[in-house]
């Protein structure tokens, strides 16, 4: 079975291993342009988060007082120097850490919500602006990534951008301010015990650095052999059949134990460092309680500090590790944040289209004349694939594209219809250039039906109205007849009303067919390309499918790419590629004189039935 990992699944949690951006700077920079749009809103945010933290920095030294309060109530009640415990005065005490605490949280809803509307603003820019791209991208581009490469810039990537600018931005400011504010407030409090505190924490960090360091490794590994694990299995799902024919089960099976080990042994010493890091950090933690609690005693005998401020200090302690640890979070969030960023800005870059000239071209009196003159074209400027290629065509003629798989007879189609513009040489509709077109008018003159259906989750009527948007109910219903599939769409349940989606598998790949050529004979274009549409169905699909084809191509111009070369013997030009060239041309009883490649090819698959 093949090693390579097909899929790579993200393994988060600390330790794990990170993905950062390769310009970090120059990413956040050109994120900071989408934010400073809200400049003042995102003032107001760090005002409030500011404001939240200091709230909640006031909090503990103020619940201390109360608590010496308490104490000293309770000392002078024994020792018959007072009254006792004065109740109204820890009261008011009280009152007032309330309202400290509702004002804090006051500021923290106000923050959140503010923030939300400001990534949710960026968000909707980001999927706007990338559904914007998609169209003014070159053809080329989407050759070159994989559809999952695209949508995850759309969804995961955004999500990503979105979720961590959330949280990133206001928990940043709050951390900083909460870890200066008890920083503070711990030393007015008392210096010794806040330079003994401040010693025992980078312990706790120094030790959790180093298990993350060990524990690196170790999640790297794992989510090496999760991504061979996840190829395995979906090889072996794939081609299960496959597998129980060669009778390599049992194979397959010891190849997934031996992975499997593998993830196993990786997996539980990852999750086991990981895991350490809570003890480590507790323990630390508990060692600075136990140290505050036995000198903050000594300093109360020794009138330094009071009762209650060993509580305070006790609770600055535990809240000063809770910014260190966010702040080291949110330096990965905002890695994770910067590499989605990189995506999403790579895609927003990427070079476009040419731009249209601003000739304005009448493509509604278009007859259908095509001539390609001393035509050049390779994807690859160093390598051309079409040289000195010639022909004219006249309106209403059938062009057959034909020769092996791979031979590049979808390049003249992509040429046509400027998805790629020639190299050197022209190609001209009824005498005009066609990058005089604007690109829109030059794709609307086309209708195409291709190998692979395209059909979207809607009713059926609106799928073959996509071919004419503001067609009437019975101009489609029209164009479906014409299709020969109007009998068939008014036996489903629903009629033309049903809505078509993964789970109408009443409906064949012949029928999906007929639907896209009601498409396109609804739009009715000046030049109509056919893509190998009959090669997934069954003869007698077929002869319905060719039916409904040669009706749509009287009077029009048609490109017929063809592997079965049956559909092209009536074809008035016949273009043979092969290795990305043509090779020859001319009508099928011309081409079988010359005795050449075209012959060969026809001969390979006639033969047998004509002999």
């Amino acid at each position: 079975m093949p090693k390579e990992n097909k899929k790579r699944v993200p393994i988060h949690g600390p330790g794990a291993p990170l993905e950062k951006a390769k310009d970090f700077k120059g990413t956040i920079k050109k994120l900071l342009t989408y934010l400073l749009k809200y400049k003042f809103r995102i003032i107001l945010v760090l005002i409030f988060s500011i404001g939240s933290a200091i709230f909640a920095i006031i909090g503990p030294k103020i619940l201390g007082k109360a608590t010496t309060e308490i104490y000293n109530g309770l000392i002078g009640k024994i020792m018959g120097t007072s009254a006792g415990i004065n109740f109204s005065k820890i009261a008011g005490i009280l009152l007032t850490l309330l309202s400290l605490y509702i004002i804090s949280m006051l500021f923290t809803f106000i923050q959140n919500f503010v923030m939300a509307g400001v990534t949710q603003k960026i968000t909707f820019t980001l999927r706007k602006e990338i559904s914007e791209k998609i169209h003014r991208i070159p053809l080329k581009y989407y050759e070159s990534k994989t559809t999952g490469e695209i949508l995850s810039r759309v969804t995961n990537d955004v999500d990503t951008v979105s979720q961590s600018l959330d949280q990133t931005l206001t928990q940043i400011f709050s951390s900083i301010t909460l870890l200066v504010g008890v920083i503070v407030m711990m030393l007015t409090i008392s210096p010794l015990m806040t330079l003994i505190s401040i010693v025992i924490i980078p312990l706790g960090m120094l030790l959790v650095t180093i298990v993350i360091k060990y524990s690196q490794k170790y999640f790297k590994n794992q989510q090496k052999y999760l991504g061979e694990i996840n190829g395995q299995i979906e090889e072996v799902y794939s081609g299960h059949e496959i597998v129980n024919v060669f009778n390599e089960v049992e194979e397959s099976e010891k190849e997934f134990v031996k992975t499997n080990n593998k993830l196993y042994n990786a997996a539980w010493k990852s999750q086991f460092l990981s895991g350490m890091m809570h003890p480590v950090m507790n323990f630390i933690g508990n060692i600075g309680y136990v140290v505050v609690s036995i000198l903050g005693g000594y300093l109360v005998i020794k009138n330094k500090i009071e009762v209650g401020d060993i509580l305070s200090f006790t609770q600055y302690v535990r809240t000063f590790m809770n910014p260190i640890s966010q702040l080291s979070q949110m330096m990965n969030m905002l890695q994770l944040m910067a590499a989605a960023s990189e995506r999403i800005f790579e895609f927003l870059d990427a070079k476009e289209e040419s731009k249209d000239n601003n000739k304005v071209i009448d493509s509604n009196k278009i007859v259908g004349n095509i001539e390609f003159k001393n035509v050049e074209f390779g994807y690859d400027k160093d390598k051309k694939i079409i040289n000195n290629f010639n022909a004219k065509i006249k309106s209403g003629q059938k062009i057959a594209i034909v020769g092996p798989t791979g031979a590049g007879k979808t390049t003249i189609v992509k040429l046509l219809m400027r998805f790629y513009d020639v190299n050197d040489g022209k190609i001209s509709i009824d005498g005009k250039n066609i990058k005089d077109f604007n690109r829109n008018d030059l794709r609307n003159m086309f209708g195409m039906v291709l190998q692979d259906t395209w059909l979207f989750s809607d009713t059926i009527r609106e799928n073959i109205r996509y071919g004419k948007l503001d067609a009437s109910n019975e101009e489609v219903e029209d164009a479906a007849i014409a299709a020969h599939v109007d009998h068939f769409i008014r036996t489903l349940s629903g009629g033309y009303d049903m809505i078509i989606n993964e789970e109408s598998d009443n409906i064949s790949e012949g029928q999906k067919q007929l639907l896209t050529i009601a498409r396109v004979i609804l739009k009715n274009p000046k030049i109509l390309i056919l893509d190998e549409a009959t090669s997934s169905v069954d003869t007698r699909m077929e002869l319905l499918i060719q039916e409904a084809m040669d009706k749509l191509m009287e009077g029009r111009t048609s490109f017929i790419i063809a592997h079965r070369l049956s559909t092209i013997k009536n074809a008035d030009l016949i273009l043979v590629m092969n290795n990305g060239d043509i090779i020859e041309q001319g009508n099928h009883e011309e081409l079988l004189k010359k005795k050449g490649f075209y012959e060969k090819l026809y001969n390979s698959q006639f033969e047998t039935m004509e002999n």
